[in-house]
């Protein structure tokens, strides 16, 4: 089989399975690198969560008046 061939076997089987990305190259860390606004859009989605954890919290321990929780 050549590597023609190869590649478009693997894509007519991934486009039938309706597979977006092989799981095997999620297992091995990216040599990208990363913009500064992506990261600073990260860890600003990341506080966002944060505090809705903790506001979702504090509403918890007020609603059975259990003592605070550590942080994760």
């Amino acid at each position: 089989m050549s590597q023609a061939d190869y590649e478009a076997a693997v894509a007519a089987f991934l486009s039938t399975r309706g597979v977006t990305r092989c799981p095997t190259v999620c297992a091995v860390p990216t040599q990208a690198t990363v913009a500064e606004a992506d990261r600073a859009a990260y860890r600003d989605y990341i506080a966002a969560k944060e505090a809705a954890r903790l506001e979702k919290q504090k509403s918890l321990q007020q609603l059975v008046h259990l003592p605070p929780l550590a942080p994760m």
